[in-house]
């Protein structure tokens, strides 16, 4: 009967959004942006710069991720995130509901809601390593062309065939400037730094920026990509050390949902003493809600380190 119900009010829905032409990822960006709001007041904004008023949960979360995603060069996926998580919201809450536990409907239409926010999070430095490993190759190959003919243009036309996205098309932007916007290679040169947030691009730029200069210096360069190599190595080891109590969580997860299955086919009274009574679905709701703020705390606590020279 409530899978019934709750099929009638999905429907219902929908036809409200298809009745009035409304979009799905415009309603989400909508309200998301609602909870992304500016302060109400001056008061507001300073007490929260100053930590003195705790930002909400929801809106770090998503001030952090949209902060992920503009560094990896992402941001026009905020949107589509932003409709994952409400769709996902609402999926927590309807499973819920089909379960018959109503203790359960905020705690999985609130841990759902994060599910795609922790996804981002947790997929971050895997993005940025890829990043990194392509921009190894990128400066190595552009580098060894500059050492030989001192031309940096040239030095990026005769490479940027070897190379691949997203490093590809920060290159490409860099010749279509000079050809076709501005041939100041300094400026270029400045605004190719701001492409790529990594330190040790930025550095190469910069020393990129002094050979214009003095020619004598382009001998740095090669140090210079050397450090991505070091780099990639050292945050190797520390990502495994990081990746562990990953694991470990994931085990203890998966040992506690596989019990409520298990525990039908070893007690099938105890199975419906926890599903159908009071108290047993409060349990269920209490554990969710355990395993989901675990989640978080996890997430959190495991980021990546990276490390710098």
């Amino acid at each position: 009967m409530l899978t019934l119900e709750l099929a009638a009010c999905i429907g219902m829905i929908m036809g409200c959004f298809i009745l009035f032409g409304i979009s799905l990822e415009d309603f989400t960006a909508d309200l998301f942006a609602g909870i992304l709001g500016k302060p109400r007041n001056i008061q507001d904004a300073i007490m929260e710069e100053t930590n003195t008023k705790k930002v909400p949960y929801i809106k770090r979360e998503l001030l952090e991720v949209q902060d992920i995603l503009q560094t990896t060069g992402r941001e026009k996926q905020f949107p589509m995130l932003c409709t994952a998580s409400f769709v996902l919201f609402a999926l927590g809450a309807s499973l819920a509901v089909m379960m018959g536990n109503f203790f359960m409907v905020p705690v999985l239409a609130i841990g759902f809601l994060f599910i795609p926010l922790w996804y981002i999070k947790l997929t971050a430095h895997t993005f940025k390593k890829d990043i990194s490993a392509e921009l190894e190759t990128a400066l190595s190959i552009i580098t060894t062309s500059y050492l030989r003919n001192e031309d940096i243009l040239t030095a990026v036309e005769e490479s940027i065939f070897y190379l691949n996205p997203p490093v590809q098309t920060v290159f490409q932007e860099f010749v279509t400037r000079i050809h076709m916007v501005d041939p100041d290679i300094e400026s270029a040169l400045r605004e190719l730094k701001t492409k790529i947030h990594n330190d040790t691009f930025e550095e190469w730029c910069d020393a990129l920026q002094e050979c214009q200069v003095d020619r004598s210096l382009k001998t740095i360069l090669t140090p210079i990509v050397a450090k991505l190599s070091d780099m990639r190595l050292v945050n190797a080891d520390l990502e495994y050390m990081v990746y562990e109590p990953r694991k470990e969580f994931i085990t203890m997860v998966v040992l506690v949902v596989a019990n409520i299955p298990l525990l039908y086919f070893l007690n099938k009274d105890w199975f419906e003493t926890l599903t159908t009574t009071t108290l047993g679905q409060l349990m269920l709701s209490i554990s969710a809600a355990s395993i989901f703020y675990s989640a978080a705390r996890v997430v959190k606590l495991t980021k990546p380190i990276e490390y710098r020279r």
